[in-house]
């Protein structure tokens, strides 16, 4: 049965917009000093449709999958990694589980498609549709039968989650690729503009990858449409990260979207739903080759630009403090008649 793509509807919200932008103009400061802190304050407050809003039980939820491209030489790590950095996840040890500990975020691993079996654990979610994706070189990397349950499964996934905030974190060696792969295809730009060095590979490995890309895109001609071109690239962990995406854009969830991996599905379900991306928070700008023209092709204002490129949604838990601090901003801050303070007339405030 067909996934049903839930309508996610405008939250513009002209007047509470303005009241927004009134709460942030008189707080005890030079109108617009905070800078981007301002704008992201507005946009959380449109998102939960509050002049007073708060993040409530944050979720990172990390999408595991195997890649069948990866066999083919596209990734400077073996496709063991996969499985073997869910088990770091899941002991505490990993980039991403320091810092989810440190920020007091629930962490969730999912096995969407990963090629080992996992003893049952809490924190983690066994939704293995099969044990990696084919090798889209050969054929689809899946099913449209298979897409679609993904997609469903991360639906069903968020709407068991708590809070009102979903980070999004993802592991697959090759991941990269079907990344690359989506860009491309949806965003109509050269694969060369959208292939980087992933996991850390070499100049001539980057352009043998880049060769190995431009055959899977002559492999699948048709595959144009969205759910055709997810279907036909990969993967498993990106299908159920779209349908958490589309999930949590209905519930009207913050959704703070990591890397050059998780925009990939962010790009997908705006293509699908474009006003998802009125819900999304975009952590960072990877040093992945080819982000900076997904944010710019999703006209995405990036929080922080540091040089990560390690996913695991570690980059998107590295904002969230600037997420609370422009929540606080918003519900804390005095006024300048709450405090007393004097103003600045119009023309100083033009002059700074």
């Amino acid at each position: 049965m067909p996934f049903n793509i839930p309508v996610i509807d405008d939250i513009t919200q002209p007047a509470l917009a303005a009241r927004l932008q009134h709460l942030l103009d008189n707080k005890t400061k030079p109108v617009g000093s905070l800078g981007q802190i301002e704008r992201l304050a507005q946009r959380i407050g449109l998102i939960l449709g509050s002049e007073a809003p708060e993040l409530k039980a944050p979720q990172l939820v990390v999408f595991a999958g195997d890649h069948g491209l990866a066999a083919r030489g596209v990734s400077a790590y073996p496709s063991d990694v996969t499985w073997q950095m869910v088990e770091n996840f899941l002991a505490g040890g990993a980039a991403v589980s320091v810092l989810a500990r440190q920020n007091g975020i629930g962490l969730t691993v999912v096995d969407c498609g990963v090629c080992h079996d996992f003893a049952p654990r809490p924190g983690l979610v066994i939704n293995k549709l099969a044990p990696g994706t084919a090798d889209a070189l050969e054929g689809p990397a899946m099913s449209a039968a298979q897409c679609n349950v993904a997609v469903a499964s991360g639906a069903a996934l968020v709407k068991d989650l708590p809070g009102n905030a979903l980070l999004l974190g993802e592991m697959g060696i090759g991941n990269t690729s079907a990344a690359s792969l989506l860009m491309s295809r949806l965003a109509g730009l050269d694969i060369v503009d959208c292939t980087g060095a992933g996991t850390g590979l070499d100049a001539p490995s980057v352009q043998r990858k880049i060769g190995i890309l431009r055959q899977v895109l002559a492999r699948h001609p048709d595959a144009k449409a969205p759910l055709d071109a997810l279907a036909a690239f990969g993967g498993f962990e990106v299908a159920t990260m779209v349908g958490a995406v589309l999930q949590a854009a209905a519930e009207r969830r913050v959704i703070v979207v990591d890397g050059f991996i998780a925009s990939s599905a962010v790009l997908v379900a705006s293509a699908l739903q474009p006003a998802v991306l009125q819900r999304c928070v975009f952590a960072h700008q990877s040093g992945e080759r080819g982000h900076a023209l997904m944010l710019a092709h999703l006209k995405a204002e990036p929080l922080l630009d540091l040089g990560l490129r390690l996913g695991e949604g570690s980059g998107a838990a590295l904002a969230w403090p600037l997420l609370m601090s422009a929540c606080a901003i918003l519900r804390e801050m005095a006024s300048f008649e709450s405090a007393g303070v004097s103003r600045q007339d119009s023309a100083q405030t033009a002059v700074r």
